[in-house]
């Protein structure tokens, strides 16, 4: 009997030390996902984008073996319109010139919405931090801004260029002068860089043809960084109406007389800008 007792004693003991002994710490939770990455770079259109996301998108679920909620369609949708915050309206046509070139990350759920509203609270935070006060004198509104920084990214591709090409547009709308940026015509015709542009398409009465069109496009022609949309609203203050790209170079020379400008053509053997 007291052997009996001793063992039900030591039992309630080995019973009470399991008792009081700390709970087994739950397992660590599986690591986040790891995100992918997209890159749009400075000057690319909206359809240049959307292309850009299928790319990524086909990499993204050949790596990961599963499907992708990123896709062109569904990313030119998204961008088709929108509400852009800084600029307090509803932007009807599409969100060309908004949809701010950088580098988003993406989950395999991301939907396309989401991305381009990453795009649109980005372009917002460094429109903020310009000063339109000067343009807004020059009787240019916020959106002529975002035009004009669309075509100094394609038309410079040196840094120090953008204020200077920013300064033949303000002076050629100035004295109401066609703007004659070919980069316009290339994207209201879908002409590719590499493709010359003909005399029947440069006789177009196509809006986008600032060849022969007096004035602004209809809308930017790309989506500028923050280095064109701050030339854009502080070009440089000098005389500039006609610049040529300087041989073998990325570099523009400007010049303020016609016939200065028609002389370095013929120089270097350059047909009319």
């Amino acid at each position: 009997m007291a052997k009996r007792a001793a063992l039900i004693v030591a039992g309630a003991f080995a019973l009470a030390g399991c008792g009081s002994s700390k709970p087994a710490a739950p397992p660590p939770p599986p690591p986040p996902p790891k995100p992918f990455r997209i890159v749009f770079p400075e000057g690319f259109t909206r359809v240049e984008m959307a292309l850009r996301v299928a790319k990524v998108a086909k990499i993204a679920q050949h790596e990961r073996h599963e499907p992708v909620r990123l896709n062109e369609r569904a990313y030119l949708l998204a961008s088709k319109r929108g509400l852009v915050p800084c600029f307090g309206k509803q932007i009807q046509s599409n969100l060309e010139g908004f949809l701010f070139p950088a580098t988003y990350d993406f989950l395999r759920q991301t939907p396309s919405r989401v991305l381009v509203q990453a795009q649109l609270i980005a372009f917002c935070r460094n429109w903020r931090r310009l000063n339109l006060a000067y343009a807004v004198s020059k009787h240019l509104t916020a959106y002529d801004v975002l035009e004009i920084a669309s075509m100094v990214e394609e038309e410079a591709a040196v840094p120090g260029d953008r204020p200077k090409v920013a300064a033949v547009i303000y002076n050629r709308l100035r004295d109401r002068m066609p703007l004659q940026i070919d980069a316009t015509l290339r994207y209201g015709l879908h002409i590719p860089p590499t493709q010359s542009i003909t005399q029947s398409e440069l006789a177009s009465d196509n809006p986008y043809n600032t060849r022969k069109l007096y004035g602004l496009p209809p809308t930017p022609i790309g989506n500028p960084g923050f280095a064109s949309l701050q030339a854009a609203a502080h070009p440089s203050r000098l005389g500039y109406l006609y610049y040529a790209r300087i041989p073998n170079t990325d570099r523009q020379v400007f010049f303020e007389s016609y016939t200065a400008y028609e002389q370095y053509l013929a120089t270097h053997g350059y047909g009319p800008h």
